[in-house]
């Protein structure tokens, strides 16, 4: 019999439906698989408590034969998301001991539904990091190994956590923010699916904000279906939220024939850097022929202000971060630092805020003030501004064009080691975002699937980009390409 944790979302609803196997039991058998996993690192706060009460409600839910396809489905949340009466503390020391008294729109549409809090999953402080490394919590460690080496690799960030809870099968899983690639790139580094939805098509309302106008939230899962039909449940309008779309969410599953004959697939010239690794191109160059033989057709295409993606990103997100993080400042929630006497209200904002803030977030910040600086915020926070425009425009004319979908790699490289990556020069790990910005920017849906491993048996991703508002029409063509890719390798269990 197949362990409860190997089933994907698809494979479990079915089997809760058939009742072969109850909420519970499916509950109780991750929680086990999660308690036994403490070297990775993915779940930092378990309530088995919450998990079990709604497993227990999911199964009341089922036996009605009405049941939603989330219910019953044990899932892992990111610390980034508000739970209500469980610790939310976006993995900063700032928000030590916060326990929200309300729900994150995202978390409620999921429970609504029938889904099963696990836990709260690691990830980078405030979302703010490539490789998982900048947790108050620690590192989340990535399941998979290098071929004959035992060195500890990153997951990717900032959901880190997420992408190796359900890789190592932890859970069948994840909500994940991707702000700048937080859900695509720690999906390739990991061997699953990540879906970053179009901007507006989940809540933000609830989940702890690093920058309003990039971040969205989305799922993370081990194949296409699993996001679609985790998708459905998470997205829709949103009144607490000024920025959600007022749109109907269709039913993603049912969209998934497979068939993509016809469709155009562009291939952009600009995302051919200097010095990409041969494995990178070969993997982008067997998923063109992947999609073409399944009847797509290739067109290659230019989105010229590519370039300049990176540093506008590195603008405006610091920009948003430094007046989102204002908040943090010891006064009403969270940490608050220890005064000496005569210490007024200023040196309390300033020691908490040391006190509490890693060195990537305090770096953030003092770049974001920098930039939005008076004599400093025409020269970069507005010119960052006027690039996002044209980065937009870039992919609109392509669209207008007729191309239907965007191919292009999820990462420059395969998982890196934990420590690897120079922490001196936070440039250097800047650089992972390099395919994935671009999608944040222009509010687009991009999702990453598991295409191939390289030759130290490391899982690489391909990364489709589709038009707004059509994340089914994308999903469809990712399903293609995971069929095509076959992709079903698993970590080898050391933990």
């Amino acid at each position: 019999m197949t362990d409860p944790t190997d089933l994907t979302i698809a494979e479990a609803r079915d089997r809760l439906r058939a009742r072969d196997i109850s909420a519970p039991e499916l509950t109780e058998a991750c929680l086990s698989a999660a308690q036994e996993a403490g070297a990775l690192n993915a779940f930092v706060h378990s309530t088995p408590d919450t998990a079990l009460d709604q497993a227990r409600a999911a199964d009341e839910r089922l036996a009605k034969g009405d049941a939603p396809a989330m219910c019953g489905i044990p899932l892992g949340i990111k610390d980034l998301f508000c739970t209500r009466g469980a610790p939310s503390q976006a993995a900063s020391g700032i928000l030590k001991g916060f326990r929200p008294e309300y729900e994150s729109t995202v978390t409620q549409k999921l429970f609504d539904a029938g889904a099963v809090m696990l836990g709260k999953l690691n990830m980078d402080e405030f979302a703010m990091g490539s490789s998982n490394e900048t947790s108050v919590y620690g590192n989340a460690v990535n399941p998979w190994r290098r071929k004959g080496d035992d060195t500890p690799l990153t997951p990717g960030g900032s959901s880190g956590g997420s992408a190796a809870a359900v890789a190592a099968g932890l859970c069948l899983g994840a909500t994940g923010t991707d702000t700048g690639g937080s859900i695509r790139q720690p999906a390739a580094f990991t061997g699953i699916t990540g879906l970053k939805p179009t901007y507006g098509r989940c809540s933000r309302w609830g989940i702890i904000a690093f920058a309003s106008s990039l971040d969205q939230a989305g799922p993370m899962t081990r194949t296409v279906r699993d996001a679609a039909i985790m998708a459905t449940a998470m997205c829709g309008h949103d009144p607490k939220d000024s920025t959600s779309a007022d749109l109907a969410v269709p039913d993603f599953e049912a969209m998934l024939t497979g068939d993509i004959r016809g469709k155009v697939i562009g291939i952009p010239r600009e995302y051919r850097m200097d010095g990409m690794p041969d494995e990178i191109e070969t993997l982008w160059t067997r998923g063109r022929e992947m999609l073409a033989d399944a009847g797509a057709e290739i067109h290659d295409i230019s989105l010229p202000h590519t370039k300049y993606a990176l540093p506008t990103y590195y603008v405006i997100a610091p920009a948003e971060a430094s007046s989102n993080l204002a908040r943090y400042d010891g006064v009403r929630y969270g940490h608050r630092a220890k005064l000496d006497a005569g210490d007024g209200i200023t040196e309390m904002y300033e020691k908490t805020r040391a006190e509490g803030f890693g060195a990537e977030v305090k770096r953030r910040v003092m770049v974001g003030t920098y930039v939005l600086s008076a004599g400093f915020y025409d020269a970069y926070y507005n010119r960052a501004r006027k690039v996002r425009t044209l980065i937009k425009r870039d992919f609109e004319q392509v669209f207008a064009d007729g191309v239907d979908a965007i191919l292009t790699p999820a990462t420059p490289s395969a998982a890196f080691g934990l420590g690897e990556m120079a922490q001196a020069d936070p440039v250097e790990m800047y650089l992972n975002d390099v395919f994935t910005v671009t999608v944040n920017l222009a509010g687009l849906p991009g999702i990453s699937v598991p295409a191939g491993l390289n030759d130290q048996g490391l899982p690489l991703g391909l990364q489709l980009i589709g038009r707004p508002w059509e994340e089914g029409d994308l999903l469809n063509t990712a399903y293609a390409l995971e069929q095509a890719a076959g992709f079903v390798a698993k970590p080898a269990k050391w933990w």
